[in-house]
């Protein structure tokens, strides 16, 4: 399936990956690839993740690095809303 992403969840890939690679450039490149491998397996089966409270709105969580990629089905692809770690508060769709 088609995957498009939205700027916020674009912004939210470089945030990740320019914290973290202040800290590891390995640990970012791994993360992010591991984020993007996460996709890919949403392209493949998109309504094999949970849904959140809103119904429209699904999860994936990267279970290794914990983070949590929240995306939408349509006919045209999947489009991915925002990438963020679950150890923040709970993301509310605006």
């Amino acid at each position: 399936m088609k995957v498009r992403y939205r700027e916020r969840a674009l912004a939210d890939l470089e945030e990740i990956s320019t914290y973290i690679s202040e800290r590891s450039p390995i640990g970012a490149i791994n993360v992010i690839a591991a984020i993007h491998a996460a996709v890919r397996d949403v392209a493949l089966n998109p309504l094999g993740s949970r849904q959140t409270s809103d119904p429209e709105v699904r999860v994936k969580i990267v279970r290794r690095y914990l983070y949590k990629i929240f995306y939408t089905v349509s006919t045209e692809g999947i489009e991915i809303l925002h990438v963020r770690h679950g150890a923040r508060r709970p993301w509310i769709n605006e």
